[in-house]
């Protein structure tokens, strides 16, 4: 199990949340079976005027750690983080890129799009 420096690099805190998954599941003895395909795809960061991100913040880890990956990702600093609490959302400065989506390490995401 290795990865190199560029592509670690190139999908950001994904890579990390990949090979921790892994390294748990070798840990339980098992070998994962997880098609990267059906992981998804890098947002495109076009923004959709059209989708707004919302937080379930019962699944964020920035409740009890330091996750900020959604915040430092946020392009138009959309995104607050409240430590001990989680995250919150403006509406209103948020472009529906997906970019916060995208980098959320937790299953399911704390961060989705939603409609306007």
């Amino acid at each position: 199990m290795s990865i190199s420096r560029k592509d670690f690099f190139r999908q950001s805190l994904f890579s990390l949340g990949k090979t921790a998954l892994d390294i748990a599941e070798t840990v339980k003895g098992r070998i994962p079976n997880i098609p990267l395909e059906s992981l998804g795809a890098a947002p495109s960061s076009e923004p959709r005027p059209d989708l707004v991100a919302e937080a379930f913040n019962e699944r964020c880890l920035a409740r009890s750690n330091s996750c900020s990956a959604c915040v430092d990702r946020c392009k138009p600093v959309a995104i607050k983080l409240n430590p001990g609490v989680g995250i919150r959302i403006n509406p209103q400065f948020c472009n529906g890129c997906g970019e916060c989506e995208y980098v959320c390490p937790v299953d399911p995401k704390a961060v989705v799009l939603v409609p306007r």
